[in-house]
């Protein structure tokens, strides 16, 4: 490995305060790299940068909203301003929904896309001059195994994930097209246990408990850590994807194989449908 590619880097994460979020800030600490670290939450935030500074790493924090536009564009600006130069983004924060496109509402439609997609629209242009201008940048975006296939309940999820996979693989094109010195990472993490199923929202007279239940009991199989690893792993390698979890990949193959046919399987096995039928207020 090559020590340079984070050692003494300027490396900027969204959503640090959990997860994998926080997962990412303690691994970059561990190799050595300068951390501007971001989430809505600020006490687990706190919690974040007192790892990571445990690590050695010199820590900056900032309570953001990523859905925020203005409120990022400054928050670059301010990065800047304290660090001199901008190595990498990790644009990870996200939050979970569950509803069937009949029975939800635009107002939670909307909320999903404004921080799971343009969020990360807006942290990847904010940055985007920055990472040009260090002349070794690299932009990870974080979408989803849904953003390779799609599961009833999931419509907000999935189409903000399969739009950050369609903006990503299109920015990695022009960087590559333009000769411009960014690489450009699109993640797709399977099951990983995090607070993001079990702070989800959904649609009105669905339990959350227990939609939340079945993800950490039927689909969580990997930690925060895990997930972190292949990340950095990925972007080490310069990997235009990575896939997280035999699950992911797995079912990523399944469904390039079976092409359609995919969607009438996950119909009638899908576990969030069955539990948010078993269990609507």
């Amino acid at each position: 490995m090559s020590p340079t590619v984070f050692t003494g880097k300027t490396c900027v994460v969204t959503g640090a305060g959990s997860g994998i979020g926080r997962a990412l800030a303690e691994n970059l600490a561990g190799r050595g790299a300068r951390l501007a670290l971001s989430d809505i939450d600020g006490s687990n935030l706190a919690e974040t940068a007192r790892r990571c500074e445990s690590l050695g790493a010199h820590v900056s924090t900032a309570l953001l909203d990523v859905s925020d536009r203005d409120a990022v564009s400054r928050y670059a600006e301010e990065v800047v301003a304290e660090f001199g130069i901008v190595h990498q983004v990790y644009n990870n924060a996200g939050i979970a929904y569950f509803g069937s496109v009949l029975e939800s509402d635009f107002a939670d439609m909307e909320r999903v896309l404004a921080v799971d997609y343009w969020g990360v629209v807006h942290g990847t242009k904010a940055f985007l001059p920055h990472l040009v201008a260090s002349g070794d940048g690299h932009v990870v975006n974080i979408s989803s195994l849904f953003g390779l296939l799609s599961l009833g309940g999931q419509s907000a999820y999935n189409s903000a994930k399969f739009a950050v996979r369609g903006f990503t693989e299109a920015l990695r094109q022009e960087m590559i097209a333009e000769r411009l010195p960014v690489r450009v990472t699109c993640v797709h993490p399977g099951g990983i246990r995090t607070a993001v199923a079990r702070n989800a929202t959904t649609a009105r007279g669905i339990d959350a408990a227990a939609v939340a239940e079945i993800f950490d009991r039927r689909l969580a199989f990997h930690s925060p850590e895990m997930a972190a690893r292949a990340i950095v792993t990925g972007v080490r390698r310069r990997r235009a994807r990575v896939v997280i979890g035999w699950e992911a990949k797995g079912l990523d193959m399944f469904q390039r194989v079976t092409g359609a046919g995919y969607q009438r399987v996950l119909a009638v096995t899908n576990p969030f449908t069955a539990a948010a039928d078993r269990n609507r207020k």
